[in-house]
C-alpha cells in the first residue's frame, strides 16, 4: 500500500473498506490538535475530515513539505479547512455535495412547517400539564410565497416539496441559467423582490466574503412585516443582531435556525428568544446522510489517489500535486 490516508473524524467501516480494498492504508486518529496534525501531516497523502477538526494553514504547510495532496470533507461545508492556503500549496480540497442533500432539505421543511403552527410551544405547554388550544392558532403554508436564496441541491428539493404544498416559490440564484427556473416550476427573482414579497425566506448558500451578513438591518427593513426566516445553511449569512432587532419590532414573526455565528452559539439572547426555534446544527444529522457522505468521500479519495481524478473540488484545483 503506497498511499496513506488519515481519518481525522470517524467514518463507517464500509467507507474505510472502500479505501483499504483499493490498496490505500488508512489510519484513524480523532480529536487531534493543530500541532499534532502538523506533525503527522507530511506522512499522509490525504486527510478525511468531517466538521470536528480544523485544517489550518500551519497543518497544510507541514503537509506540503511531505506527501499531502488532498483533503476530503465528508459533508458540504468546508469552513473548517483553509482553502486558500491549500490552493496556494497545491493541495486539493473536495467536499461531498450530494450525500446530505435530503437531510438538510427535510430539516428546513420541518422547521418551516413547525414554526407557524407553534409546534414546540404547544408541546411544551402540554408537558406542563396545560390544555391550551386558543394560544396556538397558526397559519397554513398553502398559497404563501417562499423565497429561496440559493438554488443548489438542497434548495431545489425544498422548492419541490413547497410546490407540492401549493406554495408560490421565487428564487434568487445568479449562477443558474435563466431557463432552468421555469423548467423547475419556480420564478426567478432578484433579492429585492424576495425581501418585498416573500412570506418565508430560507437561505441555501455557503459562507463566503460575499454572503457573510448578506441579510442584515438594511435587508430586514425591506421585508414584508411578519416574515418567517429560516437558516439551515451556514451561520454568519444572517446577521444575528439584526435578526434580534427584526424579531423585536415584529418585522420577523419567527425564525428557525440550525446554524450560528459561533457553534456552540454565544448569542444566548437569540437562542432564548420565544420566537426562535433552534436546533444544534442537525441539518445533516441523519443516519442515512452520515453514511452517504462517508461513502462519497471514500470513493472520491480512491479516485484521486489511485486514478488522479479530482471530483467536487472547492478550491479551484484540477489535479493533484506530485
Amino acid at each position: 500500500m503506497d498511499k496513506k490516508v488519515l481519518l481525522c473524524d470517524s467514518v463507517s467501516d464500509t467507507a474505510m473498506k472502500i479505501m483499504t480494498s483499493a490498496g490505500i492504508a488508512v489510519d484513524a486518529k480523532f480529536g487531534l490538535k493543530e500541532d499534532e496534525l502538523a506533525k503527522l501531516a507530511p506522512e499522509y497523502d490525504g486527510f478525511v475530515v468531517r466538521s470536528g477538526v480544523k485544517i489550518t494553514k500551519k497543518v497544510l504547510e507541514a503537509g506540503a513539505k511531505g506527501k499531502l495532496k488532498i483533503v476530503g470533507r465528508a459533508g458540504v461545508g468546508t469552513d473548517n479547512i483553509d482553502k486558500d492556503s491549500a490552493k496556494s500549496l497545491g493541495i486539493v480540497v473536495e467536499n461531498t455535495p450530494f450525500g446530505n442533500t435530503n437531510a438538510a432539505a427535510e430539516h428546513t421543511l420541518a422547521l418551516m412547517m413547525a414554526i407557524p403552527r407553534h409546534i414546540h410551544h404547544a408541546a411544551k405547554s402540554m408537558k406542563e400539564g396545560k390544555w391550551d388550544r386558543k394560544s396556538f392558532e397558526g397559519t397554513e403554508l398553502k398559497e404563501k410565497t417562499l423565497g429561496l436564496i440559493g438554488f443548489g441541491n438542497v434548495g431545489k428539493k425544498v422548492a419541490k416539496v413547497a410546490l407540492a404544498m401549493e406554495m408560490k416559490v421565487i428564487v434568487y440564484d445568479p449562477f443558474l441559467p435563466a431557463e432552468k427556473f421555469a423548467e423547475l416550476g419556480v420564478k426567478k427573482a432578484e433579492l429585492a423582490e424576495i425581501y418585498k414579497n416573500a412570506d418565508y425566506i430560507t437561505v441555501h448558500v455557503p459562507l463566503t466574503d460575499k454572503t457573510k451578513n448578506m441579510i442584515a438591518e438594511k435587508e430586514f427593513a425591506q421585508m414584508k412585516k411578519g416574515v418567517y426566516i429560516l437558516n439551515v445553511a451556514r451561520g454568519g449569512v444572517i446577521n444575528e443582531s439584526a435578526l434580534l432587532n427584526a424579531l423585536a419590532d415584529g418585522r420577523v414573526a419567527a425564525a428557525g435556525l440550525d446554524v450560528y455565528n459561533e457553534e456552540p452559539p454565544l448569542n444566548k439572547e437569540l437562542i432564548a428568544h420565544p420566537k426562535v426555534t433552534c436546533t444544534p446544527h442537525l441539518g445533516a444529522s441523519t443516519t442515512e446522510a452520515q453514511e452517504n457522505v462517508a461513502l462519497e468521500v471514500a470513493e472520491q479519495m480512491v479516485l484521486a489517489l489511485k486514478s488522479g481524478e479530482v471530483k467536487h473540488c472547492v478550491n479551484g484545483l484540477t489535479k493533484l500535486r506530485n
